[in-house]
């Protein structure tokens, strides 16, 4: 009499027995192996202690030697991500975002002094700050490779007060507080037929050094309503010139200040506008000082 396996039922004939009954036992323990293999039958309680499966060691004793656990999702690419040690290469996100839930932050976190990097590619690394609708944003980006700039810009201690190698920032007021002195650009102009033009774009100090009589033109201040003022540092030549103001400037007693006359005498002037331009008001800060 045939007798059955525990787990799977698969049937035995009885030794010595069974003459005719053996080729539809052999018949239906086919069917049931096609069945596990397939995947219509569930395998179950199999033990795999040594082995390989494409290449990876499988079972043993050790955790080292191979030892699976349950995995959630839909693709596991073996090339990219390793279980136990993370990438293997460049992990990519297929035109998907890393997102989380129920208004969870996302951690980057790096180990000991480590950095989060932004790289470059065919520009600068960069980051974009989007709008809540996403449909624009305020990128910051890092200098081109160009400038072979390295240094570190760290955020203030507090709104509207100024630390060394910090991003300068306002107060709830507006106002910017400096722990350090302020250096500006000193801008030398030159006159070209008799003409040159002091430009608030370029700078708020100025040096001309006089080869000709000359005719300026202020361009360029803030808006109306803002304030502009400027230095104007004039060197005279070694032979006398003389400088035609724009007719916006507005003197003391509406009287212009006569040049030093002697050759590589400094005059010093100061200019300032609210409007715009309209009145530029000059003052003298100091004569003949060369």
């Amino acid at each position: 009499m045939a007798t059955n396996t525990t787990t799977y039922s698969f049937q035995k004939p009885a030794v010595g027995g069974d003459e005719d009954a053996w080729g539809g036992y052999l018949n239906g323990n086919w069917d049931k192996t096609d069945d596990l293999l397939d995947g219509t039958t569930p395998v179950t309680g199999i033990d795999i202690n040594s082995g390989t499966i494409d290449g990876t060691v499988i079972g043993g004793a050790a955790a080292a030697a191979g030892t699976f656990a349950a995995l959630t999702g839909t693709t596991v690419v073996a090339t990219t991500l390793n279980v136990s040690t993370g990438l293997a290469a460049n992990l990519s996100t297929n035109g998907y975002d890393i997102v989380t839930t129920s208004n969870a932050d996302l951690d980057l976190a790096p180990n000991g002094t480590g950095t989060v990097v932004i790289r470059g590619n065919n520009n600068s690394g960069a980051v974009v700050l989007n709008c809540e609708s996403n449909t624009h944003g305020v990128k910051i980006i890092g200098p081109a490779h160009s400038a072979a700039a390295t240094y570190t810009a760290k955020m203030p201690d507090a709104l509207g007060i100024s630390n060394a190698s910090s991003i300068v920032t306002a107060d709830a007021n507006n106002v910017v507080t400096f722990s350090g002195g302020i250096t500006e650009d000193s801008v030398t102009i030159t006159s070209s037929s008799a003409a040159a033009t002091l430009d608030m774009r370029l700078g708020t100090n100025f040096l001309h050094d006089l080869t000709e009589n000359v005719t300026y033109t202020f361009s360029n201040p803030a808006a109306s309503g803002n304030a502009s003022a400027f230095t104007l540092k004039v060197i005279q030549d070694s032979t006398a010139r003389a400088i035609t103001w724009p007719s916006s400037v507005d003197w003391p007693a509406a009287t212009a200040p006569t040049l030093t006359a002697t050759d590589n005498g400094v005059d010093m002037f100061v200019f300032q506008t609210i409007d715009g331009g309209t009145t530029w008001y000059g003052f003298v800060a100091g004569q003949a000082l060369g």
